[in-house]
């Protein structure tokens, strides 16, 4: 151990180190790992994405993982040995694309694991009198170093709770230090199965850098192509919606949770919108269940309309707006957004994969815990507040 405090202490000095990125979202549908070279840390961070994949989850492991996700009642045990195993599985799978990769392990620093959210409770969505905010991320990170032989940094969310945030979205820090211009207005947006942004105002603007989520971005429409019985866990390029009709009165019901009224920034997650949120929606119109096609629709203009609300409350026009997760690739859903905001871009003209996007982001946070640095530069508040977040667990 001595050993690897003292190579932990000479990293914390480097100005160049190699890390990891991981990332497992609410989509479950593979573990992204971006291999990426860090120059420097804070304002004078620089990142160079070396390598990237996406390992597909097989179903078997979805399934077990939705056993206990996003569920108040779940078995504990199914917990507890999941928690264990997923932080293996991810020890194992880094390993695996390193050796694909060719690259030695031991010429990586670190390991940053996102883990695996199970459940989001801000105290808006509790709402339990004297509880705090909380969430829960499984994949334990001592049992990934283990795995895959690196230091291991992990559980990055609870640090921010437990300094007045609400754990989400953690996109800010990485944001602000990376993709921030002074000479640009920028919004961040990521379409993961929660939709999120971050807004990084030009430095002559009379604003500060916000990052918020914003209601459903693929969740609800993959949950629901999930329940049609026919093997898909999606709808690829948005080809069923495409064929139905917006239904008006269900696409108003969708929108009337209080959640949409709560001011900026917040956090949310399928703990909300899930089967039984779109369920409920359609009882209240009174007209019956639609067409599979027309749901479709609707739920797709449910998730291009409060992302178009939050960019449009946020930033004035001329923003330009760099998307990335899995929503980029459902060309119905960019095609809503580009009606109302203007021309898209991916995060890739900025340099990064958008798919790799939010595993880099998570490199980034790693290196600035080794770094130890805090917040953001010049904006520190109770939504983002001066932390250096993540724990470490060293591989032997």
């Amino acid at each position: 151990m001595r050993q690897d405090i003292d190579r932990l202490s000479r990293l914390a000095r480097n100005e160049t180190r190699t890390i990891v990125g991981l990332m497992s979202g609410t989509s479950l549908d593979g573990l992204d790992v971006a291999l990426c070279r860090i120059h420097d840390s804070g304002a004078d961070t620089r990142v160079e994405l070396m390598a990237f994949d996406t390992v597909e989850y097989d179903e078997s492991y979805r399934q077990e993982v939705r056993s206990v996700f996003a569920k108040r009642d779940v078995d504990l045990e199914t917990v507890c040995i999941l928690n264990a195993s997923i932080g293996r599985y991810h020890g194992n799978l880094v390993s695996r694309c390193l050796d694909k990769w060719r690259i030695n392990p031991k010429s990586v620093d670190l390991v940053a694991s996102h883990g695996q959210t199970i459940y989001h409770a801000p105290r808006h969505l509790h709402r339990r009198k004297g509880y705090p905010n909380a969430t829960l991320q499984i994949g334990d990170g001592d049992h990934l170093a283990v795995a895959c032989g690196i230091a291991t940094i992990s559980d990055f969310r609870q640090k921010h709770i437990a300094s007045g945030g609400e754990g989400a979205p953690l996109a800010m820090y990485g944001d602000v230090l990376v993709f921030a211009n002074p000479d640009e207005n920028r919004i961040l947006l990521n379409i993961g199965g929660i939709a999120n942004l971050s807004w990084l105002p030009m430095a002559s603007a009379n604003s500060r850098p916000l990052s918020t989520d914003i209601g459903p971005g693929n969740t609800m429409m993959d949950a629901y192509v999930r329940t049609l019985g026919k093997g898909l866990s999606f709808d690829a390029d948005g080809n069923i919606a495409r064929r139905g009709a917006v239904q008006p009165d269900l696409l108003a019901a969708l929108k009337g949770n209080e959640f949409f009224a709560l001011p900026l920034p917040k956090t949310i997650g399928p703990e909300l919108f899930n089967s039984e949120y779109l369920e409920n929606a359609i009882r209240s119109t009174g007209v019956g269940t639609p067409r599979p096609e027309d749901i479709l629709a609707t739920l797709s203009r449910f998730a291009a309309d409060c992302i178009i609300s939050s960019i449009k409350t946020l930033s004035p026009e001329g923003t330009a707006i760099f998307a990335s997760g899995g929503g980029i690739h459902n060309p119905l859903l960019i095609e809503h957004l580009s009606e109302a905001l203007g021309p898209i871009a991916s995060t890739r003209e900025l340099g990064i994969d958008p798919d790799a996007k939010e595993a880099v982001a998570f490199a980034v946070l790693a290196n600035e815990c080794i770094a130890g640095n805090g917040a953001v530069p010049g904006f520190t508040n109770r939504h983002t507040p001066d932390i250096s977040m993540g724990k470490i667990s060293l591989p032997a």
